[in-house]
């Protein structure tokens, strides 16, 4: 309950702040958590980013006052952060599919994005196991993409990213270099600002271990929450990250780090029922 309140007192602070620059940090001091733990949080459980929130939320505000008013399309743009009449117009276009004049025509057809609010669900019938392990730095070795977060962007991105490894050979290499026959999908670098993260396709190494071409790079030392997903892919694992968020983090005192996170993929038929693979995130008690 205390985690629900302070996701709501954090989305009212939003709101009442629409037409005011917002930064982040302040939104993640009403919820009490960091700014990092913040965004994760929100967009795992919503499937929005921070930004997309706000960017939907001020255009259909700004929709709603060009119907109703004659206020000019530049006060509007400028009232709801848009610097130019150009920005404004391009973003309100690909929310509405009209232009802001076309929205003051009568009969315009314009999309409403509500307010978002957060809802107790008592669950409790399923456990959820975890185990917190701590970790040394270690390198790992594949290939790495940069890729946006804005409107589900890595959703649709990242299976691809796996179904070329898979086509190209790169994941045969990776399993035959790395210390162990266990890939791992790596989210890195995540930028809440720019809406982007770099993400990995990867093999544990060595210092020792060659490339062979590949890039390298290192997890640092962490303290790492394990969660073990059971089932086909991508459902099951999808189903874990969603508990993760909805359910472990709100009840526990744990909070992330902001540091890499990974899925770890053993070996076996990923359709399987019985297929094993583990989701870790870096973790620090709050």
């Amino acid at each position: 309950m205390e985690w629900l309140n302070r996701m709501k007192d954090a989305l009212d602070y939003m709101e009442s702040r629409m037409t005011e620059p917002l930064r982040i940090e302040e939104v993640a001091r009403v919820a009490h958590v960091s700014p990092f733990h913040f965004q994760r949080m929100f967009g795992m459980v919503t499937g929005f980013t921070v930004a997309d929130y706000i960017r939907k939320r001020r255009l259909t505000l700004a929709a709603q006052e060009l119907a109703v008013s004659k206020v000019k399309v530049l006060d509007v743009a400028l009232k709801y952060g848009y610097d130019t009449p150009e920005s404004f117009t391009k973003a309100f276009r690909k929310a509405h599919g009209i232009t802001p004049s076309a929205a003051r025509e009568p009969g315009a057809v314009l999309k409403a994005f509500p307010r978002l609010s957060f809802h107790l669900s008592l669950k409790g019938d399923q456990e959820m196991d975890y185990r917190i392990v701590e970790k040394a730095a270690f390198q790992v070795i594949g290939k790495s993409w940069v890729v946006g977060t804005s409107e589900g962007e890595n959703f649709r991105k990242i299976p691809q990213l796996w179904n070329e490894a898979n086509s190209d050979g790169t994941s045969e290499r990776l399993e035959f270099i790395g210390v162990h026959p266990n890939l791992l999908g790596i989210c890195s670098d995540m930028d809440m600002q720019k809406e982007t993260m770099t993400y990995w396709i990867a093999a544990e190494g060595t210092e020792e271990t060659d490339p062979q071409g590949y890039e390298t790079t290192v997890i640092p030392a962490a303290t790492w929450a394990v969660f073990t997903s059971v089932g086909p892919m991508p459902h099951a694992i999808q189903k874990i990250w969603e508990r993760i968020y909805s359910e472990w983090f709100p009840s526990t005192g744990y909070e992330h780090t902001g540091g890499p996170e990974f899925e770890l993929y053993l070996t076996g038929d990923p359709g399987a029922e019985d297929y094993v693979c583990e989701v870790w995130i870096p973790v620090m008690k709050k």
